[in-house]
């Protein structure tokens, strides 16, 4: 997999972002890398948005700490950046962590021992979007049709895979397109592809982006088939979005969501972890300023659905502030 090294904030965000905080500058540098997403994802945009949130008021004795986002290949590749200690912490969903470090399912036989947690962020709502005129109305409906899951091994892809076993379709039933989220909505637009399995804090920028150009549908996912799925799969939780979540959604529409976490592994330091840890649940509230997920980040569910071991320094944070895993 490719990582670019390099700092992403939108021009708002950063605008915003420099009104709210105010930069600390120190004698040395410590770089603190954040591994992300697609550029269409809710990972990309937030990642960058933290990036500067710590570059901005992290400290370190007789250092500044330099954060940068990376854009990636999400969850499954994440966590193998952080298995090979490449990089200094990664957004990843909260049930491909516990596979990593367990050694199940996509990481069978290769436990990541190393994986530590710095906390919990958002819930990542699962979103099947097609156009309205698509004749696509229930998850069944996609058996002969055409489906965009991510890349093959991602958490995406081992998504889809759940659900077409849980609702007794074979894999060879669909057509299955690799492309990112932005990619998948191109398709969509252009008649190139029926249906997009997306997993992302809502809103999602692609499918914003399909809804304000295209008529289209959020694809429910409730019933029997679900509830069989979260017998296997308990990090799924019901979700619901909401009627407005996007133009044309009328409607609240029942699927699944799981928590986005952020990590990190063994051989970054402490005091490091600790000054990112403080930075991020110390500032919510402006972060939440400039992009709804941060809205979501609270102290009080920082060790929601985190099942692996708390990275020492962020449990200095934590027990300074009475909470423990």
């Amino acid at each position: 997999m490719t990582i670019s090294r390099r700092h992403f904030l939108g021009t708002t965000a950063a605008a915003t972002l420099a009104t709210l905080v105010t930069p600390t500058f120190a004698a040395g540098r410590t770089f603190f890398g954040i591994a992300t997403g697609g550029t269409g994802g809710t990972y990309y945009p937030l990642g960058g948005m933290l990036a500067q949130l710590i570059s901005n008021t992290a400290e370190l004795p007789d250092t500044k700490i330099s954060a940068t986002a990376e854009t990636g290949n999400a969850s499954v590749a994440n966590a193998q950046l952080l298995g090979r200690g490449e990089i200094e912490s990664a957004f990843v969903a909260a049930d491909i962590l516990d596979a990593a470090s367990r050694g199940v399912g996509q990481f069978d036989g290769a436990p990541l021992e190393n994986l530590r947690a710095i906390g919990a962020l958002y819930p990542e709502t699962v979103q099947l979007v097609v156009r309205a005129d698509s004749g696509i109305e229930t998850f069944e409906d996609l058996k002969g049709k055409s489906i965009s899951s991510g890349s093959p091994g991602s958490g995406q892809w081992q998504l889809l895979g759940d659900l077409l076993e849980a609702h007794g379709i074979a894999r060879e039933e669909v057509s299955e397109d690799y492309s990112s989220f932005s990619q998948s909505v191109d398709k969509i637009k252009d008649g190139n592809l029926d249906a997009s399995l997306i997993t992302a804090g809502l809103p999602t920028s692609s499918v914003t982006d399909l809804a304000n150009g295209h008529d289209i549908r959020i694809v429910p996912l409730n019933g029997p088939a679900i509830a069989k799925l979260q017998e296997t799969q308990p990090y799924y939780a019901n979700a619901v979005i909401g009627a407005g979540a996007y133009k044309g959604v009328d409607a609240d529409v029942e699927t699944l969501a799981v928590r986005a976490i952020w990590a990190t592994h063994a051989d970054v330091p402490e005091d490091l972890i600790y000054a990112v840890t403080k930075a991020l649940y110390e500032n919510t509230e402006t972060l939440g300023q400039v992009h709804p997920m941060g809205k979501q980040i609270s102290i009080d569910k920082a060790l929601e659905s985190v099942s692996i071991p708390v990275h020492d320094g962020a449990a200095k944070y934590y027990a300074e502030k009475g909470i423990s895993q």
